[in-house]
């Protein structure tokens, strides 16, 4: 790694370089996502995936941190595979030059959803991707008015199937920001078995990611923490949410519902109820994450890009980081034109 950084393991930062971060993150609006806020990484850490930080600055002074983890020769954003925002936490309009993360035996950062304001990272993306929203401003009513007319109609679905799941299962009951661990524990149940029957790479194989989860609920930080957000019908877990908020902005991380009830669209209830809940929990702002999901397309009122790419010296292996980028996006749009 280059001179002009130095690597700290997360615990090896002062409560003064901590508080610069803070200071940095608040200083840059594309900076809001709670992955940015040191706590995320501090719970990654904590979690037993070890981070490490590229600190930069002269004179004493602190002007860039980046947190990381390291994969042999290859670094990672801290959280990987579980981050949907990344870059280096630096004020707006600071320099950076990506390269000096290389050295010391570092061959390469790959990086999945780089916010498309990092400095520096421009000849290193091979690809972009939508990463959708929801203003949640002015809650319910203020979300209407921004709607699309697919939102608004999912809007009135749910408010409808509501309605129907209260007289077939009893009463339904929303909380907004639950502490109930055996709620969570349902949560990461339904999710893995969702994994298990698409196929997909179970999140929660490693258990320090369940501790993750476990360590988030209990930060009741309000400038950063985990929020777990439930729909009950009678005494049964229709939907839930696990999510990560920082000030007004919350992250849709690990949304969940019981697929007995798949026909109520539970899911979509509670996205309603969270969207009514939000100007009370002062969130502004739900970002949903990376993807072409159906219901992502509805719901949002906006959308970000984030990047995917590797700072290499190696053409060989930018490359190969290339044709896989490119064979995932073959096998999005083939999996797109089947859903039809």
């Amino acid at each position: 790694m280059s001179a002009a950084l130095r690597v700290t393991s997360f615990t090896g930062l002062t409560a003064a370089e901590l508080d610069t971060w803070l200071a940095l993150r608040a200083a840059n609006p594309a900076l809001d996502s709670p992955y940015f806020h040191p706590g995320f990484s501090a719970a990654v850490h904590a979690g037993g995936q070890a981070v490490h930080v590229a600190v930069g600055g002269g004179h004493g002074v602190p002007t860039v941190f980046l947190p990381h983890h390291r994969e042999g020769r290859l670094l990672r954003p801290v959280g990987w595979p579980g981050a949907d925002f990344q870059g280096p936490i630096l004020a707006a309009g600071t320099a950076f030059r990506p390269l000096d993360l290389l050295g010391g035996g570092a061959g390469g950062y790959a990086f999945d959803h780089l916010v498309a304001e990092a400095p520096g990272f421009e000849r290193w993306v091979v690809s972009r991707r939508p990463s959708p929203y929801v203003d949640v401003t002015g809650g319910l009513t203020g979300y209407l008015g921004r709607a699309s007319r697919s939102g608004k109609d999912n809007m009135g679905q749910a408010r409808r199937r509501a309605a129907k799941a209260e007289r077939e299962l009893g009463t339904v009951k929303f909380v907004a920001d639950s502490a109930d661990a055996a709620d969570l524990a349902r949560v990461i149940e339904l999710k893995r078995a969702q994994y298990a029957a698409t196929g997909a790479r179970d999140y929660f194989a490693e258990p320090g990611r369940i501790r993750l989860l476990e360590s988030l609920l209990a930060t009741r930080d309000p400038d950063f923490g985990g929020v777990l957000s439930t729909l009950h019908a009678g005494p049964r877990l229709l939907a839930a949410h696990f999510g990560l908020r920082s000030g007004g902005v919350l992250h849709w991380w690990f949304p969940v519902y019981d697929p007995e009830f798949a026909r109520l669209s539970p899911g979509w209830i509670l996205l309603r109820e969270l969207v009514a809940a939000a100007p009370g929990l002062g969130i502004a702002r739900i970002d949903l994450g990376r993807g072409e999901d159906e219901y992502k397309r509805r719901a949002k009122t906006g959308e970000t890009v984030v990047c995917q790419g590797i700072v290499t010296r190696n053409p060989v292996r930018r490359a190969a980081a290339s044709a896989l980028v490119q064979a995932r996006a073959v096998a999005r749009s083939v999996r797109a034109r089947r859903n039809r």
